[in-house]
């Protein structure tokens, strides 16, 4: 029961919920509050992945303005012991469906969006970006997993949650790095051409990567906070690096200043660059150890412990 202000008793009052009416009574008087009112919590819980067809739900899912229909198209389903259902669900199945490619490309999208962890809005940004660009030009002949692929990491950095190209492609079902890069170009040259101005696409800062590699890395908050400090100190100084490649760099540097000390192959496999990659960029970061370092997490003299570039 929760309180509610009774207009009858003039004063906050408990009151009493009848779910089978939809009424919405004061315990102190019975006057009733709210009349027919709607349940909107579900009828029952449902186990549709356990009971195969069975899935009592008789409502469909949201509408979705970038399908002809709206996904609110209706299916019939084929009963085995109905020969009338059974013929109108068969010749429904060999009618065309215009947004069959579509639902279809929205459905891989959301399957590698669920596999990188990525939030509902940037797969449905994923999902604008595929239609425009399906609509503007088909996409017959051309690498449809790079294309899907492309259009996530473009929505990644629309939204300022930007991913590498090495995480798309372990979710990109078998396209490269370079088929990714040319489908990405390829997509914003097309949107660039229907806006008919240059395609925003957001900056990329060391410090989007820096925490999500930490958490793979398994570091102490205490290291996470001056690893991130570094880095926003370092975007200060002249390194022509790869946001990437110096988040890569800032983690080995104040690593090797912890108790944890992590290895490079393990801070490469955790980032996706070459250890080569780390080496040059820790030799470009080291002069400037002592301005990029918290104090509070190691002093003057605790930097000659970093090993030498």
């Amino acid at each position: 029961m929760t309180d509610t202000y009774c207009p009858e008793c003039k004063m906050f009052t408990e009151v009493v919920s009848d779910h089978s009416a939809g009424d919405t009574v004061c315990s102190e008087c019975g006057l009733v509050l709210e009349a027919h009112s709607i349940d909107e919590t579900s009828e029952w819980r449902t186990f549709a992945n356990e009971s195969a067809d069975n899935d009592p739900v008789r409502v469909g899912g949201p509408s979705n303005p970038l399908l002809a229909d709206g996904g609110l198209s209706t299916i019939i389903s084929k009963p085995s012991n109905d020969f009338i259902s059974s013929s109108l669900g068969r010749w429904q199945s060999r009618g065309s469906n215009p947004d069959g490619s579509l639902i279809l490309a929205f459905k891989t999208i959301a399957t590698m969006c669920d596999r990188l962890g990525l939030v509902a809005t940037i797969k449905d940004r994923a999902n604008e970006i595929y239609k425009k660009v399906e609509d503007q030009k088909p996409l017959k002949g051309r690498n449809q997993d790079a294309i899907l692929a492309a259009c996530i990491y473009i929505a990644c950095r629309q939204e300022d949650k930007p991913r590498t190209v090495k995480e798309i492609c372990s979710v990109a079902n078998g396209a490269t790095k370079k088929e990714i890069g040319r489908a990405k170009e390829y997509i914003v040259k097309q949107l660039e051409v229907e806006m008919g101005q240059s395609m925003e696409m957001g900056t990329i800062h060391a410090g989007d990567f820096l925490r999500r590699f930490c958490s793979h890395l398994g570091m102490t908050n205490q290291a996470v906070k001056a690893a991130q400090e570094a880095v926003q100190l370092s975007e200060k100084l002249d390194i022509r690096r790869s946001p990437i490649s110096i988040a890569a760099a800032v983690i080995y540097m104040i690593t090797q200043l912890s108790d944890d000390k992590k290895l490079l192959k393990d801070i490469s496999l955790a980032t996706g660059v070459a250890e080569g990659t780390i080496r040059n960029s820790y030799k470009d970061l080291y002069p400037y150890a002592s301005r990029i370092i918290p104090s509070s997490y190691a002093m003057e003299e605790d930097l000659s412990n970093l090993c030498s570039p």
